[in-house]
C-alpha cells in the first residue's frame, strides 16, 4: 500500500490514562479513510495527532514521508463547530488563512475556494448572516484552499439538522472528486461512514482503544444515496458496521442497587 498518511504504533496517555494503544494505519493518496466508535475511543484524539495538535506518547506519525510534530499546511481541519471568525466576512476567513500560507494570487485563490463550495454569491456576508450549513461549507473552503496534503474532518456535519447534513454530504463527495483529496474523517453516523468512506476503521471501545476492525467499501463512484438506498451491498457493509458497534463492542451498563 501507497503509505501517504502513515500511522505507526501509535499510543497516546493522558496521565495515567491510556487513550489510545497500538494504532496502525496507511491511507493511500486519494483514499477517504472513516474513523467510528462509541464515545470515548479516542476518534478525535487519533484525528488530534494526525493535525499536530497533539503528540503522540509513542508511536509516530508521517505524512508524504515526513514526520508529523506540529500543525502545518499540509494538513487543513475542518471541525464540527465552524471556528469562523465573526468579525470577518466568508471571504475574510478564507482570506486569512490563504494569505498564511502562500505569497501570491491571493484574491484569486479565496474566490476559487469559496466558488468550489458554492458560496460565490455570499462572500461578503458575515457568519450570523448565513446558516450553520454555509458556515461549515466556509469551514471546509478554508481548508482547501491552503491546498493541503491531508483533509481531516472531525464530525462536521454533527450538529446540521438531517437535510442539510444529507446535502452537504453529497457536496463533499463531490469536492473530493474534483480535487482528489485525501481525507480521514471522525463521525458516529453509520450510513455516512458508509456512503463516504473507501474504508472505514471501527475503534475498540476505550480506554485503550484500538483499531478493532477495517472494512473496505467497494462501491463505484461517484454515488447516489438514493440508488444505494435500496443496494444490497450498501446495507451489507451498513449491517457489518452496525454489527461491530452494537454486538462485538457494545457497551456494558452497571446498575448501583441501592
Amino acid at each position: 500500500m501507497d503509505k501517504y498518511l502513515s500511522i505507526e504504533a501509535v499510543g497516546m496517555t493522558f496521565g495515567a490514562s491510556p487513550i489510545l494503544v497500538g494504532i496502525d494505519l496507511a491511507v493511500r493518496k486519494g483514499e477517504f479513510v472513516t474513523l467510528i466508535g462509541h464515545s470515548g475511543c479516542g476518534k478525535s484524539t487519533l484525528l488530534n495527532l494526525v493535525a499536530g495538535l497533539l503528540k503522540p506518547t509513542a508511536g509516530t506519525v508521517l505524512l508524504a514521508g515526513k514526520h508529523v510534530d506540529g500543525p502545518g499546511p499540509d494538513r487543513g481541519v475542518v471541525f464540527q463547530n465552524h471556528s469562523l471568525l465573526p468579525w470577518l466576512t466568508c471571504f475574510g476567513n478564507v482570506y486569512l488563512a490563504v494569505e498564511r500560507v502562500f505569497k501570491d494570487d491571493l484574491k484569486k485563490r479565496t474566490h476559487a475556494a469559496l466558488e468550489l463550495v458554492g458560496l460565490s454569491h455570499a462572500e461578503h456576508k458575515y457568519p450570523h448572516q448565513i446558516s450553520g450549513g454555509m458556515k461549515q461549507r466556509v469551514g471546509i473552503a478554508r481548508a482547501l484552499a491552503i491546498e493541503p496534503k491531508v483533509l481531516l474532518l472531525d464530525e462536521p456535519f454533527g450538529a446540521l439538522d438531517a437535510l442539510t447534513r444529507a446535502t452537504l454530504q453529497d457536496e463533499l463527495m463531490r469536492i473530493v472528486a474534483q480535487t482528489g483529496a485525501t481525507v480521514l474523517m471522525v463521525t458516529h453516523d453509520v450510513d455516512e461512514a458508509v456512503l463516504l468512506s473507501d474504508r472505514v476503521v471501527m475503534m475498540t471501545n476505550g480506554p485503550a482503544a484500538r483499531i478493532g476492525e477495517i472494512l473496505q467499501v467497494p462501491l463505484e463512484r461517484p454515488r447516489e444515496r438514493l440508488a444505494l438506498a435500496h443496494d444490497s451491498r450498501f446495507m451489507d457493509l451498513r449491517a457489518g458496521v452496525l454489527e461491530f458497534l452494537y454486538k462485538k463492542q457494545a457497551h456494558k451498563v452497571t446498575l448501583k442497587v441501592a
